[in-house]
């Protein structure tokens, strides 16, 4: 393959046979969207509907100390994680900046008796991540394996998943808790069952070797027939998590910012034993955030129809308070929303004199509370 030709998942023949609109995600060749995107979301939303994730990063973690490494690489607390759980935390960099978000199972224990872990990294930040595991297990007992092409990666989201999901597996989903994975047998075919998500509706993703996705997602697209599940692409899941008030790689977190920054010091654990990467800078930024608190990440609901888009200036008597970091219209909503980072200042929901400049166009914004919206439980 050269490096210009785009990856492609074990899926794509039959996204392109399903008319798919596809798109150049972080190197992956990717369905964009099968017909309206609003009919996408709003099927999540209602009823159910089926991602291809088989572009995000599998990284396998095995070995005596694969426990006090990955305590040592990541900023969270992995050695307290479950068997069976998972948990949601990041990698960051000497000086604090996160190199990514990440998902990180605890997976059952290795024939020898070694803890083994499933660290899921970002499509775009995959091999950074790798990178730097390799480089931090230096003088660890510990295994790190890219397991990018051992997986291939289905989403079942939705009110309607669960249902959908059970009739094919024994797998009790009813007692599978948010944030868990634990391995099974989906329409036959081996997996890793998981219930982390992404889109603010209940859901599970399925890791399978990559010559059973086929087999896979037709056997979930026959379950669903009767429970309105269509097949969804990479657009939808984007309005999906932000009106679930998730953050993006590359939008709401980078490399030039803390988790203190971002508004997520709660996945830093200094409590843990041992030094982590990063933990002298991170608790520079945790003092400094108490001192003087960095902007905050807060929802914008517009009162015109514009949309505003990453980047765009977010401003208040005429001063520049902040910048969008995603925007979109809101299927749900009925209106355009975005999240971006002000000034605290103007932080609290219901500020008022809030605007986005659009092209020149001061337009009046409603400053709000993340999420957008929350599903009914």
């Amino acid at each position: 393959m050269s490096s210009t030709e785009l990856r492609r998942t074990a899926l794509d023949a039959l996204h392109r046979s399903l008319g798919a609109t596809m798109t150049d995600f972080a190197g992956w060749d990717m369905p964009l969207r099968y017909g309206s995107e609003r009919d996408e979301h709003n099927a999540v939303r209602t009823k159910a509907g089926l991602f291809d994730l088989s572009h995000m990063g599998e990284i396998t973690v095995t070995g005596p100390q694969a426990s006090r490494f990955l305590d040592h690489a990541l900023v969270g607390n992995i050695g307290t994680v479950k068997t069976g759980r998972a948990r949601y935390t990041m990698i960051c960099r000497e000086d604090g900046g996160i190199l990514d978000d990440l998902i990180v199972y605890r997976l059952d224990d290795t024939e020898g008796g070694s803890p083994q872990y499933l660290v899921v990294a970002n499509a775009s930040n995959a091999q950074v991540v790798l990178d730097a595991l390799v480089e931090r297990s230096a003088g660890f007992d510990a295994e790190v394996r890219d397991d990018r092409d051992a997986y291939a990666l289905l989403a079942v989201q939705g009110p309607e998943s669960s249902g959908i999901l059970q009739s094919l597996t024994d797998t009790d989903l009813e007692g599978l808790k948010y944030y868990a994975g634990q391995p099974g047998t989906v329409a036959g075919v081996p997996a890793l069952v998981a219930r982390t998500g992404y889109t603010g509706e209940d859901g599970f993703e399925l890791f399978v070797k990559p010559e059973h996705a086929v087999k896979l997602w037709q056997a979930l697209t026959k379950a669903g027939e009767g429970a309105g599940l269509v097949p969804c692409g990479l657009s939808c899941r984007d309005t999906l998590r932000l009106e679930a008030g998730m953050p993006l790689y590359g939008n709401e977190l980078s490399a030039s910012l803390t988790p203190f920054d971002a508004g997520f010091g709660r996945v830093v654990k200094f409590e843990k034993e041992g030094d982590f990467v990063g933990r002298a800078a991170l608790a520079e930024a945790a003092a400094r955030a108490e001192r003087t608190p960095p902007r905050t990440l807060v929802g914008l609901v517009a009162e015109g129809r514009r949309v505003p888009r990453a980047g765009y200036a977010v401003v208040a008597g005429g001063e520049v308070i902040g910048e969008v970091t995603s925007g979109a219209p809101s299927p749900t909503l009925g209106r355009p929303i975005a999240m971006a980072y002000v000034d605290g200042a103007h932080a609290e929901p219901g500020t008022a004199g809030v605007g986005v400049d659009i092209r020149g166009s001061h337009e009046p914004y409603e400053v709000v509370a993340l999420p957008f919206y929350k599903r009914q439980k």
